[in-house]
């Protein structure tokens, strides 16, 4: 079965998560099959927090590939945003 998980990468207590599609049989950091955003949840300033490729979720869940809770959450967070900025450039 495929999934959308987050990967962890960055240095010791500095987490920075990578969102991909992978098989849910391979590792965490592990081989995965697509890279389709990033996550950093200690982003300052003017540091992007949260980048999604929205269409390429979109298609991979359409295959059935299943997100797990959180990024279910981050897929939504995106939208919100998503749709302030074009609200904003309006």
């Amino acid at each position: 079965m495929v999934v959308i998980r987050l990967s962890r990468g960055g240095a010791k207590k500095r987490p920075f998560y990578t969102i991909v599609v992978s098989d849910r049989r391979s590792a965490r950091d592990g081989r995965c099959i697509e890279r389709i955003g990033y996550f950093n949840p200690i982003a300052a300033g003017k540091e992007v927090r949260l980048h999604v490729e929205h269409e390429r979720a979109k298609y991979w869940i359409s295959k059935g590939a299943q997100p797990s809770e959180r990024v279910q959450q981050l897929l939504k967070t995106f939208e919100k945003l998503a749709a302030q900025q074009e609200t904003v450039e309006k």
